[in-house]
């Protein structure tokens, strides 16, 4: 009697899990907008910390941007490197850069928020367009493509940011976990349920930031900057997002699969804030892919294995279609030769981060 009722246990779960994939396909049916988009004014704002190679390799990206009026807001929050050397040596040569140098305040010691406080305060603009020291716009049409979205009921601009390709599987690993992440946020926004953004490639207007009362509902945390800050100031009416390839940016991945699995903890964590809703759905896609895999590999010892082999092989099939689509229009085409092993080691990655966060305390992040 338990093993029908673990086989269709089993069936529903790969049911959701189908389901998820398809509603990741949405954002690529979204009908582009017609109208035209007048080129606003706009304040790109770029956190460096120890960031002077970054900024050097490629700040001149964003320099040479095809955009007829915008400022370049390069925030130094107290380096000890050649940080400010390097701002002042761009500074000296592009008029459009405004430096605004943080020193540690001993209420927000070394805080990322409060220094991106003073950044978007001192922004001449009032649409704001993000990115971090280590990425480079993939395009010169980046502001133009991403600001185009703005219009007077969309405020918030949710962009797509990867990780520079690596010969190493760790690389895929940690750029598999982008895009996944990148297709629920965005396709999640595109049915309306914005809950999630990436700081290293998002837009919003000031009026926004102020609105939500800026950071200040969790200034104490580390992390949030993105997403925390959608889930104060986003709603259904105010966000949309844009998956031109112009709008891209592409992100070195400085730290070592160690260092990256140690920041993800954290920012794990913080999900804990999200609205439940949210919650939901992000813990459904993931609780369902855990059954379905451990399911699916009890039930072929103990139930007909060509009807389990055969729900397995359409669970596959959908996977590879949608994440082959996804793949090409995110540029990401090399991902989808190593599909069944990154997809396992996705999971992987959430059961030992759920297991470290049980265990452990994360350190706080310097």
């Amino acid at each position: 009697m338990i093993i029908p009722v673990v086989f269709y246990i089993f069936v529903l779960f790969a049911g959701i899990q189908i389901a998820y994939y398809f509603i990741f396909s949405s954002v690529f049916f979204a009908k582009k907008s017609s109208k035209s988009h007048s080129k606003n004014p706009i304040s790109v704002i770029i956190f460096a910390k120890n960031s002077a190679e970054n900024l050097r390799n490629f700040l001149p990206n964003i320099l040479t941007q095809n955009y007829p009026n915008y400022e370049v807001v390069l925030i130094d929050n107290n380096s000890t490197d050649k940080t400010e050397r390097v701002i002042k040596s761009f500074a000296k040569n592009h008029s459009n850069i405004r430096v605004v140098n943080v020193e540690n305040n001993e209420a927000f010691w070394g805080s990322k928020k409060y220094a991106l406080t003073l950044g978007i305060k001192a922004a001449k603009f009032d649409h704001l367009l993000f990115t971090e020291a280590n990425c480079k716009p993939v395009s010169e049409n980046w502001i133009s493509e991403m600001s185009k979205n703005f219009s007077e009921e969309k405020s918030i601009i949710l962009g797509y940011s990867t990780f520079a390709y690596e010969k190493s599987f760790a690389s895929f690993l940690i750029r598999f976990y982008q895009f996944i992440t990148s297709l629920q946020y965005l396709n999640f926004a595109k049915l309306g349920i914005p809950m999630m953004a990436d700081g290293k490639n998002l837009a919003y207007k000031k009026t926004e930031f102020y609105n939500a009362k800026g950071y200040i509902n969790h200034m104490k945390h580390e992390f949030g900057e993105d997403d925390l800050f959608i889930q104060d100031a986003s709603n259904q009416s105010n966000t949309t997002f844009t998956i031109d390839k112009s709008s891209f940016t592409e992100c070195a991945n400085s730290s070592s699969f160690k260092n990256w699995f140690s920041i993800l903890k954290k920012k794990v964590l913080l999900k804990k804030r999200y609205q439940f809703k949210h919650r939901f759905l992000l813990g459904l896609f993931s609780v369902s892919k855990l059954f379905f895999y451990v399911l699916g590999i009890l039930l072929v010892f103990f139930y007909p294995y060509q009807i389990i082999i055969t729900i397995i092989a359409a669970y596959f099939l959908v996977q590879f279609i949608v994440i082959g689509i996804a793949a090409k229009k995110m540029e990401e085409k090399n991902l989808i030769y190593f599909l069944p092993i990154l997809d396992i080691s996705f999971l992987l990655i959430q059961i030992s981060i759920f297991i470290a966060n049980l265990t452990s305390k994360p350190t706080r992040w310097k």
